[in-house]
């Protein structure tokens, strides 16, 4: 049996994958990676650059962004050598500071796309104040509160110790061991977690897109019911409508689809995991991570990628245009907003 540190006895067991599997898993991860760091790299560099994309929709994108890849350049990596190794040589405080970037960039992610989704609701459902309930303003605060709140809620529940709380003994005697870094919760914080950074932004987010389903469908019934001498013109616009509103609801159902997809298996498991006396096993656990992670990987794809000022921006980039004088006045769109 092989073990991370020369102390045996109190050792955490080392991984007994062949070399033949770890490979794989490595180039996956690294994939992974390089895949969350560019795509998130792209809307960055778009959005900064560009003025005409200078909007408050567009700088909490920018700032959800600038989590994503931070969570790939600076938590992925070491995640990849605790998920494939079984082992943590990177020393016990940097393993609180990365335990707590952890948690804080995953629901500063999570916070992101609740306020994105609260931003879409008042751009659907009340678009003659949108500029005015939406301004600079009111999305730097959205953006602080994505920052900071998990920021002062992981790094202070890690360094305070708080995630031991009600389990110390059973950590100390069954779960502890030397170069290990595993995240542990006990029944109260797992709870606690699991409510603040996964069911209170994931409700918010569902219940604010049905809205946006129900009143976008309401919008094209009332544009079918008008006065029969004004249809000509009101059916053109009903099926424009229709076309959007088809469009919309793909593209919230993606929405939807990866963040439940991605998080809701490892929030559950975390949850369970204190109830089941802590039997899920750490490969499992650590694939569940992993999942989380490619909400990280998939958010520049399903927000910005289905953007055409995106895909035009892209362009510009990859063309080397972006470096001509005056590049940042190139005109990505042609509406009012993109």
């Amino acid at each position: 049996m092989s073990v991370c540190h020369e102390v045996t006895n109190t050792s955490c067991v080392a991984s007994r994958w062949p070399r033949d599997v770890r490979a794989p898993l490595y180039s996956l991860m690294a994939l992974i990676i390089l895949t969350t760091l560019a795509g998130n790299l792209i809307v960055i560099i778009s959005i900064s650059h560009f003025r005409q994309l200078h909007s408050p929709t567009n700088w909490l994108l920018h700032s959800m962004a600038m989590v994503d890849f931070l969570l790939g350049f600076l938590v992925m990596p070491y995640s990849m050598v605790r998920s494939v190794e079984h082992c943590w040589y990177f020393g016990e405080i940097f393993c609180k500071i990365h335990t707590s970037a952890d948690i804080m960039l995953s629901s500063a992610s999570i916070f992101h796309l609740s306020f994105i989704s609260i931003d879409r609701y008042y751009a659907v459902c009340d678009p003659l104040r949108y500029k005015v309930r939406m301004s600079l303003l009111v999305s730097a605060v959205m953006i602080f509160i994505s920052w900071s709140v998990p920021a002062v809620f992981a790094f202070g529940m890690i360094f305070l110790e708080l995630n031991f709380k009600g389990a110390e003994e059973m950590y100390l005697e069954h779960i502890h061991c030397r170069s290990g870094c595993s995240i542990f919760f006990s029944k109260i914080t797992g709870v606690l977690v699991f409510m603040i950074s996964f069911y209170i932004p994931g409700s918010i987010m569902l219940c604010v897109y049905c809205r946006i389903y129900f009143v976008a469908k309401e919008q094209a019934r009332s544009i079918k019911g008008t006065n029969p001498n004004l249809q000509t013109g009101l059916e053109v616009k009903a099926g424009v409508l229709q076309s959007k509103e088809r469009k919309a609801m793909t593209t919230l159902g993606i929405v939807l689809g990866v963040f439940l997809i991605c998080w809701c298996p490892f929030f559950v498991s975390m949850v369970a995991d204190p109830f089941l006396n802590y039997t899920i096993p750490l490969a499992l656990n650590e694939a569940l991570i992993w999942f989380g992670y490619l909400n990280s990987t998939f958010n520049p794809m399903v927000y910005a990628f289905f953007y055409p000022w995106f895909r035009k921006a892209l362009k510009i980039i990859l063309l080397g245009k972006i470096f001509q004088k005056d590049s940042s006045r190139c005109k990505i769109f042609l509406d009012s907003s993109p």
